[in-house]
């Protein structure tokens, strides 16, 4: 079955990075867009960061531009999020998810979690000030 098991969480300070690693297994991780969201408890998921199949494509919420970096791995079966310039407000359960989206899709379409298949089952950041 489609696993995909996110790490690389844990406690920081304001102003240090974290690396997350999303390992993917049981799809064509090579055919699937890759997204990741985050969620603080009481409120809704919140889109994070998107790329497409094959890394040419990426997709930042207005909130981490600049800081956090998406990418992926292909041969790896893995995706990454590297998160720099860390504060309190990234503090969440970060989870990564794939899905297989048209070439005519918009870039709006991508930061809807219902548009992702495969989930992950998070891991905790949380940032310190």
């Amino acid at each position: 079955q489609v696993q995909l098991v996110e790490s690389g969480g844990g406690y920081v300070q304001a102003g240090a990075s974290l690396r997350l690693s999303c390992a993917a297994s049981g799809l064509a991780f090579n055919m699937h867009s890759m997204a990741w969201f985050r969620q603080v408890p009481g409120k809704d998921r919140e889109f994070v960061s998107a790329i497409n199949y094959n890394g040419a494509d990426t997709y930042y919420a207005d909130s981490v531009k600049g800081r956090f970096t998406i990418s992926r791995d292909n041969a790896k079966n893995t995706g990454y999020l590297q998160m720099n310039s860390l504060n309190p407000e990234d503090t969440a359960t970060y989870y990564c998810a794939a899905g297989r989206f048209n070439s005519w899709s918009q870039d709006r379409d991508r930061r809807i979690d219902s548009n992702y298949a495969y989930w992950g089952q998070g891991t905790q950041v949380t940032v310190s000030s």
